[in-house]
């Protein structure tokens, strides 16, 4: 029998939004600040995934310009419906303080990798937004509220904030129009959020994430006759819930849940993979996306080995096998390579742009700007890894100027060896580190500079669990450049913590002018080479 191992989208793809169109089935899933927003990945066997869209690639759907750390696309939901895809998603503009501002907005397409429709703005009462498809074609939308208020205002006792799913019918024609209800109030173990309805005998289903995004997650199962109520919870009120043991998945919540077409039954799931650190366990590889089989009994979904914590294997629909890491060795010029993302801005023109034979990042702002960024970068999507990259062209002509490779969570957390400009007036080799440090992003030094000659430079970082080191070469052999340093912080746990970073390590090059020169650094290659492969 063909197994599915966990995570089926290793790396940052958190939030999965499950759907099943015929015989294919698509998982969308949030991106915060990476642009273009939104992975949508395709499979026909369940076993094997590929990136098939990133729909929000235009200013019309999508700026990020000006988001905090962790904010933008929070929690897309897809669906199929009237011949076409309908997809909702949040753009989350501020994490911090008592106030969220999360606009909620819905685009369609008829193909899942064509252009997108300019979007309906729908509300901002809260994020997490959803979309069901009733059979006689009403739409009802739904989003947790968002209670800026404090203790002791909300329904939830657990955590005022997350102050219940509301819901509301909507039409293209109409936007949000007759009644608005608070329809689930949630569990004791509260932070309700990620609501989607689904039908089934009679019932309604509404699953919610619950627990926030840290080891107390949980994917929680209430019911009812009448899509606006009263809710009963599960037996078990969750699903799926790893708090309290000690397996290799944590994390678990957040999820979807499909019928497939073999008659099985699946369900989606966010979920992390811990390892030990010099500050405590961390999950290097940020939030991943897992899946479930499940079984209907009275009624109510179980996962089908028992209890609430799901597989690291899990038997597959087909017999097929699951695809075995691989080195993505990448020759930059022409098209970018689809596994690459930047920060933010739909204007892409003005950070990089694609020669035929290098990927030029025009600097702007510095490494931990939220506005314009050169930072073109790629997941983490292994526990240990290597990358090598060639910086070909780079002059800088102030210390201003600086280019290079760099392991990046956010502007608090990152590792770069940048090229640069010495005191004396030649380039330098320079190690800038922002180890977690929060709110005044202070950065360290933690090697002396090293002299360059002029012509290209190869980087290279290796990266092992909680351990990193960067490298370089103008010829001959590599040569360690700095101390080992801590990859811990480059964590959702690093830093401020789980709860206040829920993405994922990246790792790709960046460039920066603060002189407001806009200096050139041309980049002809990238090789991402998993533990085995190099």
């Amino acid at each position: 029998m063909s197994m599915i191992t966990n995570p089926i989208l290793p790396g940052f793809n958190a939030d999965p939004s499950f759907c099943r169109v015929g015989e294919d089935y698509y998982i969308a899933v949030s991106t915060f600040e990476w642009y273009p927003g939104v992975q949508i990945y395709h499979s026909r066997d369940l076993v094997n995934w590929d990136l098939v869209a990133r729909p929000l690639n235009r200013a019309a759907l999508l700026d990020m310009r000006g988001n905090g750390d962790s904010c933008g696309i929070w929690a897309p939901c897809l669906s199929y419906a009237d011949g076409k895809f309908w997809l909702v998603y949040t753009d989350v503009k501020r994490l911090d303080g008592a106030f969220k501002d999360a606009p909620n907005y819905i685009t369609t397409c008829d193909r899942i990798d064509g252009t997108w429709t300019d979007p309906w703005y729908v509300n901002s009462s809260g994020f997490d937004p959803s979309l069901f498809h009733e059979d006689d074609g009403r739409k009802y939308f739904m989003n947790m509220q968002w209670n800026h208020r404090g203790p002791g205002t909300g329904g939830n006792p657990a955590h005022a904030s997350f102050d219940g799913i509301l819901l509301q019918e909507w039409s293209p024609d109409k936007g949000l129009f007759g009644p608005v209800r608070n329809i689930y109030q949630g569990t004791a173990r509260g932070l309700t959020e990620a609501p989607h309805i689904f039908k089934r005998n009679g019932y309604y289903y509404l699953t919610t994430a619950e627990g926030g995004t840290g080891y107390d997650h949980a994917v929680t199962l209430a019911r009812s006759r009448d899509i606006w109520g009263p809710y009963e919870n599960h037996p078990d009120l969750h699903v799926m819930c790893a708090a309290g043991s000690d397996g290799p998945i944590q994390r678990t919540g957040h999820g979807q849940y499909v019928e497939t077409h073999w008659g099985a039954h699946y369900h989606t799931f966010l979920m992390g993979r811990p390892l030990p650190g010099p500050h405590g366990p961390f999950c290097a590889l940020g939030r991943e996306t897992g899946i479930e089989e499940v079984v209907w009994l009275d009624d109510w979904l179980y996962l089908k080995a028992g209890g609430m914590v799901p597989r690291a294997t899990v038997p597959a629909p087909v017999d097929v096998a699951q695809r075995p890491p691989t080195a993505v060795r990448r020759t930059l010029g022409g098209n970018l390579p689809p596994e690459f993302q930047w920060l933010r801005t739909p204007e892409r023109d003005r950070i990089f742009r694609e020669d035929p034979d290098a990927l030029v990042l025009i600097g702007r702002e510095s490494i931990g700007s939220w506005f314009e960024q050169a930072l073109v970068a790629r997941r983490q999507e292994h526990h240990a890894y290597r990358v090598e990259t060639m910086l070909w062209d780079f002059a800088p002509e102030t210390y201003q100027q600086a280019a290079g490779l760099t392991t990046y969570y956010n502007r608090h957390k990152f590792h770069a060896a940048m090229v640069g400009l010495g005191a004396d007036g030649g380039r330098v080799l320079t190690l800038m580190s922002c180890p977690g440090d929060w709110p005044d992003g202070a950065l360290s030094f933690p090697a002396a500079d090293v002299p360059l000659t002029d012509g290209p430079v190869e980087l290279r970082v290796d990266v092992n669990g909680p351990t990193q080191q960067f490298f370089y070469r103008q010829s001959g052999d590599w040569i360690a450049f700095g101390p080992a340093l801590d990859a811990s912080v480059i964590s959702d746990e690093g830093g401020r913590g789980e709860h206040a970073s829920f993405t994922g390590a990246f790792v790709g090059v960046v460039a920066f002018d603060t002189s407001g020169g806009g200096k050139e650094a041309r980049f002809t290659k990238f090789d991402y080479l998993p533990e085995g492969t190099v």
